[in-house]
């Protein structure tokens, strides 16, 4: 199927909220890792979610051109072209843009969907991440509600974070921030919607805890009624049509309860990297390791082109990746929940 139009995106977020499941938002930044993605989602029946960071772009636009914005472009030409050839659907998003970076990449990507959809094309990307937790949390919502003006003009979907997720992730490091800004409150929750909801679709990272990186089970101290609390008042304050659609960031290491919990609280987008990272470079790893005499050209010897064909190991790792997202949409439930069911 094509990549999701606005209709079919509001679609699958609305269903994912009602029925209690979640969509993995697996970062990507090459061909290959979203080719994993997507055949992932093809064979569980799920929709799902493929999204581009800052660092994922610049990566993909190759150390010639070192370009965020051309990078996501192409990840994104890529994953349009391919979705076409499955029978799921497809949202294109992009992570984590911070303040200091929406001039250099988050604006220009909503021009790319302004004109492709003056030529009668379908948008680029179907939602973008502001990620203003950065700033006070009044220039944060300003800003937000800014961007979400001009989002809307083009049916994309705004996804904006209050609080802030721990740990490093993508050369942002929040390993110091006081603990108390992990948490956001019910009152920034019901702002939220008091000052968004009238001018577009939003989806909202509200933080409880949530730490990026790698941390083994247990190690997270996630608090699940945080988010129940925020949706409760805001609910409260303004009817159940009010309440967000939540996004769960850092989830590595997360228990499985704890993420089941805020499946029933409103979360209907997780993002997963750290995990998918660690399962494409493992079988990487293992092949060199089994291989080496064979991978490299030592003792006089020519090495074997089966085994240093680069398609050989990206095979393996493409495989490994593509097996973590099952996890995944069996963990979130949105496995055999595809629209096109």
């Amino acid at each position: 199927m094509p990549i999701a139009n606005y209709e079919n995106y509001c679609k699958m977020l609305d269903r994912a909220k009602k029925e209690h499941f979640a969509f993995p938002a697996i970062n990507v930044s090459s061909t290959s890792t979203a080719n994993a993605a997507l055949k992932a989602f093809a064979d569980m029946k799920s929709d799902g979610i493929i999204q581009v960071s800052t660092g994922g772009g610049k990566f993909a636009s190759g150390q010639a051109l070192g370009d965020m914005v051309l990078g996501a472009i192409s990840l994104a030409q890529h994953v349009h072209l391919m979705a076409e050839k499955l029978d799921v659907t497809i949202a294109l998003h992009t992570d984590h843009c911070h303040p200091d970076m929406v001039q250099s990449f988050l604006i220009p990507l909503i021009e790319e969907t302004e004109k492709r959809r003056r030529n009668g094309l379908p948008n680029l990307f179907n939602s973008h991440m502001f990620d203003g937790s950065v700033v006070p949390f009044e220039e944060n919502i300003a800003q937000s509600k800014e961007l979400l003006k001009r989002c809307a003009d083009s049916e994309i979907i705004l996804e904006i974070e209050t609080g802030v997720v721990g740990g490093e992730e993508d050369g942002v490091n929040n390993e110091d921030v006081p603990s108390d800004k992990l948490y956001t409150t019910p009152e920034e929750m019901v702002q939220v919607a008091r000052e968004l909801r009238p001018v577009g679709r939003y989806m909202y990272a509200a933080t409880f805890g949530n730490v990026h990186g790698v941390y083994k089970p247990g190690n997270v101290k996630l608090r699940p009624e945080i988010l129940k609390q925020g949706q409760d008042s805001t609910i409260a304050e303004f009817g159940q049509e009010a309440a967000h659609d939540l996004v769960f960031h850092g989830g590595s290491g997360s228990e499985l309860s704890d993420i089941h919990k805020t499946l029933e609280y409103g979360v209907i987008k997780m993002n997963i990297d750290t995990d998918t990272q660690y399962a494409y470079t493992r079988p990487v790893v293992d092949h060199m390791l089994r291989e080496y005499d064979k991978v490299l050209k030592i003792e006089g010897e020519v090495g074997d082109k089966k085994y240093y064909d680069p398609r050989a190991w990206m095979k393996k790792a493409e495989n490994m990746m593509t097996e973590r997202i099952y996890q995944a949409t069996k963990d979130l439930r949105s496995e055999g929940q595809s629209i096109s069911l």
